[in-house]
């Protein structure tokens, strides 16, 4: 099965949890999703994310109701991150720099180095104030994502034979009262890489979409318009936010935010479901069939095969390329005419 991508892999992207909210930060689209229960996948509202509170390196929300964003060696504290309200930017003591996970729960601000396999407790990021640190009870060390709600610490896992999961505890040292829960497939679509795991990997391949026999003893010039189906299976995809409220700008029209979601898709690497290219310049206008002239010269005794290159999740098609190729073999061709990911 393939993985989530993690956090140090994916910048931009975060958990953070405040009340009984929890929050999914998707700077690299935009947008976050917030949920009351990611196992159940109650209540999934997406809001646009403010220009002023993308790309973060960390994301976290404090029980006083105020969301904080690192970037670098300072962070932005606001009440809103949908429309940057409130906000205040201060300096991390270098005490609390670069850490790998930051979050907050019972009135302290966690400060997660996995490498060393210990964590900082402050009340104060900018002052370093109570500081204490601890060592990582060892199933707590390979989290991809951690949050904190109340006094509850959380973390996503490694994709296991039970699909993608997150641990929750009251002890980061200790693992206590450590229980487990599957997300709900709607909030797995929001996760980077979750597409694949809800869907499938990602393929590219070759489609026949016409074969041209000359069983005469002349060769033939077959002059002649094919239909073929270009652009994106919009109408099957935007399936992925039927249970999703979207609350968002203009940025996104319905449809709009699962087509960003499948391009990320796409442009991952094998090991996280993609297939490492760019679709950025195909035509992501919704699926329709077009006539294209055809004027190809078919040999004695030969067949000549036509075909389409289209990307698709599992079984499921998503995008109908442009490109054609035209062979005398019914071996599909093995390229790939669209660009590498810098992914």
């Amino acid at each position: 099965m393939p993985e989530i991508v993690p956090k140090n892999k994916a910048p931009g992207v975060d958990f953070c949890g405040v009340d009984e909210y929890y929050y999914i930060v998707r700077s690299d689209l935009g947008c976050y999703m917030r949920s009351t229960n990611f196992h159940e996948g109650k209540d999934l509202e997406v809001f646009s994310l403010h220009s002023s509170c993308q790309g973060g390196d960390h994301y976290l929300a404090h029980e006083d109701d105020l969301f904080y964003i690192i970037k670098g060696d300072n962070y932005r504290r606001v009440s809103n991150m949908n429309k940057d309200l409130g906000s205040v930017v201060y300096s991390l003591h270098p005490n609390c720099r670069g850490g790998d996970h930051y979050l907050s729960a019972s009135r302290y601000f966690y400060i997660i180095f996995q490498k060393r396999g210990v964590y900082r407790m402050v009340t104060n990021m900018n002052e370093d104030k109570d500081a204490v640190e601890y060592t990582l009870h060892p199933a707590c060390k390979d989290g991809l994502y951690y949050w904190g709600v109340r006094k509850y610490y959380y973390f996503v896992k490694p994709v296991m034979n039970g699909g993608i999961q997150y641990y929750k505890s009251t002890n980061f040292h200790e693992n206590l009262n450590a229980e487990t829960f599957s997300f709900h497939s709607d909030v797995v679509n929001m996760l980077p890489g979750g597409m694949a795991i809800t869907y499938g990997p990602a393929y590219g391949r070759w489609e026949p979409i016409k074969t041209i026999s000359n069983d005469s003893s002349t060769p033939i010039v077959w002059n002649k318009k094919i239909t073929k189906k270009v652009g994106y299976n919009k109408q099957k995809m935007t399936s992925v936010e039927h249970n999703w409220k979207i609350s968002m700008t203009t940025t996104y029209q319905s449809g709009a935010l699962t087509e960003a979601i499948a391009k990320y898709q796409f442009s991952l690497t094998a090991e996280y479901g993609g297939k490492r290219v760019n679709t950025e310049q195909e035509n992501w206008n919704e699926a329709t069939e077009i006539e294209e002239a055809i004027s190809v010269t078919v040999q004695p005794n030969e067949k000549m095969y036509i075909w389409q290159f289209e990307m698709g999740l599992g079984k499921e098609a998503v995008l109908f390329c442009r490109d054609m190729k035209f062979t005398s073999d019914s071996t599909p061709p093995t390229d790939i005419p669209l660009p590498p990911s810098n992914k």
